[in-house]
């Protein structure tokens, strides 16, 4: 727990939220929506993510950057394909009806497949396919984002943090869920940092000379300048596999941009060529595959179960008390914050009280 952190019941924060979002002008159902994926990233302990964003969203809607009202157009219809335009609004909503439309195409057809255009931020890529694998399905999501991450050789952010996301179902208590940048680090640690007024560690990033640098405060705006860049999984050059990281970070820019006619690497930015505001116009890929379709569903679930009770029974490094598999922690951590409360920290309180009084909104319990 940081130094003067509070800790605040999850449906009081939930509330909160919804209403914070409403006040900023969100339909009630959407909102609900945007509050249900950040308080997911919080019950997962991937608090950059979570109400820590909230205050963000709101500066972004004040400056023009993103809509608080989501009107989603389907571009192109198919019985397992479609792409949609999210018309800049909120990601979290776009992202929901996305996969949803995903998980109803695969329920019919085996297989559904949702490109996403012009939106905006969505949270954490693991929240959807978590659906589909609610649903007793295969999901995954990927999605492009601001420029951050330099190609393998190169010192220049090009690509987003690019996550890949992946969820599948098992017969344990949790489903397998995998949710990872393509980076060595989000941005999103870097913030946390910042905010800490700690450096981060070494061989995170690198300046315009292709030297590490540690110091977290205005990281993020020379980053967006262009001139520091996260490096991809693996690190620096070939020798630890930096290429594979960037390959994958280019694959999900192509997911994320080549299937829908969307925007792409320095395109992905706040400011056009001539200084001027404009909406990121981020892109979305969405898969579900029916298990159904390929083995019942109970064989899935088993087997999915035995590989990831089998890794972490394997034989582990000296020292080491356990091994975990993806989505164990999550899971872990979602009971313990539910028991708990989410870990409100000093910046954070700041921006929600702050974001209180801009908005009038009703004065709540938070505990600071």
């Amino acid at each position: 727990m940081a130094e003067n952190s509070v800790y605040v019941p999850v449906k009081t924060l939930v509330e909160f939220m919804e209403q914070a979002l409403v006040a900023m002008g969100a339909p009630l159902d959407e909102a609900k929506i945007i509050a249900d994926v950040l308080i997911t990233a919080d019950l997962w302990g991937v608090r950059s993510h979570g109400v820590a964003h909230l205050k963000m969203y709101h500066e972004r809607m004040k400056k023009g950057l993103q809509l608080p009202v989501t009107k989603i157009t389907v571009v192109k219809d198919s019985p397992t394909t479609a792409v949609l335009d999210g018309g800049n609004g909120m990601g979290m909503v776009v992202g929901h009806h996305a996969m949803k439309m995903a998980i109803e195409k695969a329920r019919q057809y085996g297989l559904g497949a949702v490109a996403v255009r012009n939106s905006s931020h969505y949270g954490v890529a693991g929240y959807y396919p978590l659906m589909a694998a609610r649903e007793g399905m295969f999901g995954m999501s990927v999605t492009n984002a601001h420029p951050s991450i330099a190609p393998t050789h190169g010192v220049r952010p090009m690509l987003g943090t690019n996550p890949i996301a992946a969820a599948a179902p098992s017969d344990e208590a949790f489903p397998y869920m995998f949710d990872a940048a393509t980076s060595v680090a989000p941005r999103g640690k870097i913030e946390i940092a910042a905010r800490a007024q700690k450096p981060i560690p070494q061989n995170w990033v690198v300046n315009s000379e292709g030297v590490s640098v540690t110091d977290s405060a205005g990281m993020i705006k020379e980053m967006d300048k262009g001139n520091v860049a996260l490096l991809p999984v693996g690190g620096m050059g070939e020798l630890m596999g930096g290429h594979k990281g960037y390959g994958l970070a280019t694959l999900v820019e192509i997911l994320s941009a080549s299937f829908q006619n969307g925007t792409y690497l320095w395109g992905l930015t706040d400011e056009d060529a001539e200084g001027k505001p404009q909406f990121l116009r981020i892109g979305h890929f969405f898969l579900a595959m029916n298990v159904e379709n390929f083995i019942p569903l109970a064989e899935f679930r088993k087997i999915t179960g035995n590989i990831t009770r089998e890794l972490r029974a394997s034989p582990k490094v000296p020292g080491q008390a356990r091994i975990y598999t993806a989505g164990e922690k999550e899971y872990y951590n979602t009971q313990r914050v539910q028991a708990e409360g989410v870990e409100i920290t000093p910046g954070v309180q700041k921006a929600l009280q702050a974001l209180q009084q801009e908005l009038n909104l009703p004065e709540h319990d938070l505990g600071f």
